[in-house]
């Protein structure tokens, strides 16, 4: 029924909690406890969330969960002062089914969906008069927008609307709010409104929300301190300490910090807050906590880095242990032990394992020299790495060793060897632009990549087929800075592995269909060149007859070679200068003829030195090195075709103004 009140105290308001159940693909403590049973000042923010509504004058509240964690959502719920319905859902049912299942028998004057992971809930009186003022439907409340841009943040998962709106959830099976309610209701001519807060509410579903959830409930705090107190109190309470606390003298600790109940901090440990220390804890000595939350019964072994991470209920780390951006689960089951003796990561035999690499490579990572700066968990990444490409070496050897022998036997691909080189070349000049990126491995797609090149591989070695062999070597280290960096870095590096390709030798078949069109435009190119530069030139076949002298365009003078080197030359060029796309398209489409061009001068100059030199020594070295001559020759053209680019499409810099006339004093 929709009852409209003139009073907000008469309203018969029914609020539906969201716990959910574990969740095992977003976080490793969520697959252990639901985001709504985390600690926040070492109590559940389900339980904080339950005092807020209770304090602001809710009598009662159905709390929505899955039957995994109805036991532990029931523990918490008790003693908050609230009549709480536990609604316990055996399958998934979504937002919109929860809410049905919880009020659908009696759905009030006032629908109040809330996540029951925030640290910082509002004011449930100024949203619900917020909500009446709007006239709509369903309100969706947002957190303010972080930039200027966009008024609006992220959603903060509440959700205000009219007993009506149960009419648009079907009466069974899974339904969400967003994706479910809120098109079904627009569909039926509905007004649904936003609702902006002026502050976060600090939701959060993993390591890093609740991490920031932390940042958000410590201002929240700070900014109730300063209604009451003023500034200067509201600063002195941001280190707030439990009963039976210790922290050494030498301790140092800048907030905010909260300290639980008998949490022990020992000499010379450094805490930085935002930080969260629960009961029953042990704070190494020496060690440092940066930004992180250890949970209750927690151990910290001596000379332990923490930063940005989350050790759960129960969890021991190891003596000199770095954990940066990690997140240690424990049970909720851990931290009702009053000491416990070892820790879940303890007991596992692969946990103790990975705590003794750890504290290896934290060792090994403090001895590097002072030029190569790396932190344990990119030390153990390197390293991982490395070993990964000395087996892919391993394994492509005797691929390297056919390449090698092409590039040193044949004319036509002989520039191949200085590709490999200068692709190293390439990394190293755009190394701060990769080293910004942070490596995400996508380690399904590059497994799925790395497999593809291993299919290639084999069609070729099964079908004796060189080209799809020494392809796949290519398409492996495709498929390995996949899995490796992931696609951000693919992307950043994929015209350089493009680069790559022009180290492999043409297939045979590409190679027969061009070798006679390129000898024959040899042939008759150079023949024009003479004719014009005034010789009396015969022309018999691939035979030029200028003078006494005869110059043969052999099948290895078809302009074969000049192609492949100069390809190498424009695409290294493409790849260092800063241009605009299609700047480096024209200069790499202008590759083939400039080669052609060069090939052209070089057999027409050859076929004039012949007509003065006399003995077969001077003609085999003009011969062979006038292909080198025209390296600088092309590597000028590409130059020239540069700064041509740039006077043509690049304005002037600066404009100096030029004065027409001048007024006589």
């Amino acid at each position: 029924m929709n009852v409209q009140k003139d009073s907000l105290a008469q309203l018969d308001i029914r609020v539906v909690v969201l716990v959910g159940g574990r969740d095992f693909g977003r976080c490793p403590l969520a697959a252990r406890l639901p985001p709504a049973l985390w600690p926040i000042a070492d109590q559940p923010v389900l339980k904080r969330l339950l005092n807020h509504l209770a304090a602001e004058g809710t009598k009662r509240a159905a709390v929505c969960c899955q039957r995994d964690v109805a036991e532990e959502v029931k523990t918490v719920s008790a003693g908050t002062g609230l009549e709480v319905t536990l609604v316990v859902e055996g399958m998934a049912s979504g937002t919109a089914g929860c809410l049905r299942n919880a009020v659908a028998f009696d759905p009030g004057d006032l629908l109040v969906v809330l996540s029951g992971s925030m640290a910082a809930p509002p004011s449930l009186r100024e949203l619900v008069q917020a909500h009446l003022a709007g006239g709509a439907e369903l309100t969706m409340v947002f957190n303010p927008g972080q930039d200027y841009g966009s008024p609006c943040g992220s959603p903060a998962e509440i959700y205000l609307c009219k007993p009506g709106v149960l009419e648009h959830i079907p009466p069974g099976g899974y339904s969400d709010i967003k994706e479910g309610l809120i098109p079904s209701l627009l569909r039926a001519g509905g007004t649904i409104r936003p609702l902006v807060l002026d502050r976060e509410v600090g939701g959060f579903r993993d390591r890093g929300g609740y991490l920031r959830a932390l940042r958000v409930f410590f201002r929240d705090q700070v900014g109730d301190e300063k209604d009451r107190d003023g500034q200067e109190r509201a600063a002195e309470r941001l280190i707030r300490r439990g009963a039976d606390t210790f922290v050494h003298p030498t301790a140092r600790v800048c907030g905010p910090v909260v300290i639980a109940d008998h949490a022990q901090i020992l000499e010379d440990t450094v805490v930085i807050g935002p930080a969260m220390i629960g009961s029953n804890t042990i704070l190494g000595e020496s060690s440092v906590m940066i930004r992180s939350a250890l949970w209750a019964g927690a151990r910290v072994g001596a000379g332990c880095e923490i930063c940005e991470s989350v050790v759960g209920y129960g969890v021991r780390i190891a003596d000199g242990l770095g954990v940066t951006g990690r997140v240690l689960a424990g049970g909720l089951s851990d931290a009702r032990s009053p000491a416990p003796t070892t820790g879940h990561m303890s007991r596992d035999v692969v946990g103790r394992a990975v705590e003794r690499m750890s504290s290896y490579m934290d060792r090994l990572a403090r001895r590097l020299p002072a030029w190569a700066p790396l932190s344990p968990r990119q030390l153990s990444y390197a390293l991982g790495a490395a070993g990964i490409v000395l087996a892919f070496l391993w394994s492509y050897w005797p691929t390297c060793i056919d390449l090698l022998g092409v590039w040193r036997v044949s004319d036509e691909y002989s520039s191949g060897l200085l590709v490999p080189f200068l692709t190293l070349y390439v990394v190293w000049s755009r190394r701060q632009e990769l080293a910004s990126l942070s490596p995400r491995p996508a380690l399904l797609w590059g497994v799925g990549a790395f497999l593809f090149a291993q299919a290639v591989r084999g069609a070729g070695l099964y079908l004796m087929y060189l080209t799809a062999e020494r392809l796949s070597l290519v398409l492996s280290v495709v498929a390995l800075v996949l899995l490796l960096t992931g696609w951000r870095c693919l992307g950043k590096v994929s015209a350089i592995l493009l680069f790559l390709c022009l180290m492999l030798p043409w297939p045979s078949p590409v190679q027969s269909l061009v070798a006679l069109p390129l000898q024959r435009w040899a042939t008759a190119s150079a023949v024009f060149c003479l004719e014009v530069a005034g010789y009396e030139v015969l022309r018999d076949g691939n035979v030029i007859h200028v003078g006494h002298a005869s110059v043969a365009v052999a099948e290895a003078c078809n302009g074969l070679r000049m192609v492949t080197a100069f390809f190498v030359i424009s695409g290294l060029v493409a790849l260092l200068v800063k241009r605009a796309w299609w700047e480096k398209l024209v200069v790499l489409v202008s590759s083939l003829p400039i080669a052609l061009l060069c090939n052209t001068l070089r057999l027409a100059i050859t076929a004039v030195l012949f007509t003065f030199l006399e003995g077969e020594a001077w003609e085999q070295r003009f011969h062979d090195w006038g292909g080198y001559a025209m390296m600088p020759l092309a590597l000028a053209m590409v130059v020239g075709e540069l700064w041509l680019l740039a006077r043509l499409t690049t304005p002037p810099l600066e404009m100096k103004p030029v004065i027409i006339s001048r007024r006589q004093a």
